[in-house]
């Protein structure tokens, strides 16, 4: 087996906006199955000791410019909450709601998450990621704790480019609130 790859080059624009625990990945692919890989990848590295990936989602950017979530699977993080529905509370966090085409990813958190945008610096996170994925391209987003695990940049090492952007693990914990009480809801309405 050898460490040769014919993956192109990975131009990396790293920017720290917080000294947080968690960092919120925005990686930009040229198509979408190419994201699906990367989702893929992280799926099967991810092992909830070394590796934590909290939240993934993978993201269709519309010539329009507006973000379409992709269909997620139901890939569970340690706690029991869905990759989805972290990646989509994430999603709703730092992404501004003028370019979010499928805001129904977000459930019953919605509400929260518009405090999370409030309370929190989504400002900086919304000016410095919201062209992360130019039209036309796919994305995922994702929330890690240790995004410079070489598994972790392995996996997203087809993207165009990735974008790091630090957070605390108040606004991690957030995020997994939101999460959780989405899919709390949702449990009820089903």
């Amino acid at each position: 087996m050898s460490d040769e790859s014919n993956a192109p080059e990975v131009d990396v624009n790293a920017a720290a906006v917080s000294d947080g625990a968690y960092t919120l990945l925005v990686a930009d692919f040229s198509d979408t199955d190419t994201a699906w890989e990367a989702y893929e990848a992280l799926k099967s590295v991810e092992d909830g000791h070394t590796i934590e990936v909290e939240g993934v989602i993978v993201v269709r950017r519309s010539e329009d410019g507006k973000l379409e979530v992709q269909k997620s699977t139901d890939h569970s993080t340690r706690s029991g909450l869905t990759w989805g529905l972290v990646g989509g509370v994430a999603l709703g966090v730092i992404f501004p709601p003028s370019i979010l085409g499928s805001a129904a990813v977000l459930g019953g958190a919605g509400a929260l998450t518009g405090k999370l945008r409030q309370r929190h610096h989504h400002k900086e996170l919304e000016q410095e990621l919201e062209n992360a994925i130019p039209p036309g391209h796919s994305g995922l987003v994702a929330l890690v704790s240790d995004p410079a695990a070489v598994k972790i940049q392995k996996a997203l090492q087809r993207a165009d480019a990735v974008i790091r952007s630090t957070i605390d693990k108040a606004e991690a914990d957030d995020i997994k609130a939101a999460a959780k009480q989405a899919q709390e809801e949702e449990k009820k309405g089903s």
